[in-house]
């Protein structure tokens, strides 16, 4: 069994939900979770901020963001272990996340620190 990313993309992360909107979105991704656990399939994850972001370019310029430069923005993730990619897209498909308009789910192997893929 391989282990997989699920990486929650959000579309625009400029917009600012309410603490009600965020405690719900919070329960929903929790119970996701919570069904991902259930099957044994779940290996860690965490949430990322918006606040305290910095990104360091090629010439170690650091700037804070990446909001400056990019419309999208990386909210959290998962790593699950799976049969397959497909079980993998299946566990991403159930992602509260992809309630927000253009936002997506990245759904990726990890190596295996034996070199193979």
């Amino acid at each position: 069994m391989d282990e997989y990313v699920l990486i929650m993309r959000h579309e625009d992360g400029s917009k600012i939900a309410s603490p009600e909107q965020m405690q719900e979105w919070m329960k929903q991704t929790m119970d996701w979770i919570g069904g991902i656990a259930a099957q044994n399939k779940f290996v860690s994850g965490t949430g990322l901020p918006f606040d305290g972001a910095r990104v360091v370019s090629s010439d170690k310029m650091v700037t804070n963001g990446p909001f400056g430069d990019i419309k999208e923005t990386i909210g959290g993730f998962i790593t699950v272990r799976a049969e397959s990619v497909e079980e993998a897209v299946e566990f991403a498909k159930g992602c509260p996340v992809l309630q927000g308009e253009g936002n997506t789910m990245e759904v990726r192997k990890i190596a295996k620190n034996d070199g193979t893929h």
